[in-house]
């Protein structure tokens, strides 16, 4: 009795486990890290004046930044003017910044 196909059904297993790994890695992975990172630089060119919306989905202007420790941990955090209202939010939780926030409602 000769076993010649016993070590191929191994290597198949191990390339399907890599291509998988690899489906994995390029429609989940790296567009989020992408996107991450897209957004850190849109949170660091935040500036004064600009028109931004939050998590929480107050859209308002920028109207101040600043930096306040906190328990030992350094926060920016952000006044944004809406209408009359003036709230502070921490810098993350801004979502969008500009008009692409207004541009992406519904249609009337």
């Amino acid at each position: 009795m000769l076993q010649t196909g016993s070590g191929s059904g191994l290597s198949v297993l191990v390339l399907q486990m890599a291509a998988i790994g690899l489906v994995f890695y390029f429609l989940i992975l790296r567009p989020s890290g992408q996107a991450r990172k897209r957004h850190a630089e849109l949170l660091t060119k935040l500036k004064k004046g600009d028109e931004v919306m939050t998590s929480g989905g107050i859209i308002g202007r920028v109207r101040e930044i600043k930096e306040i420790e906190a328990d030992g941990l350094n926060e920016v955090r952000v006044t944004v003017e809406s209408g009359t209202a003036t709230v502070v939010v921490e810098r993350s939780r801004i979502v969008r910044v500009g008009n692409s926030a207004a541009a992406a409602g519904p249609a009337a």
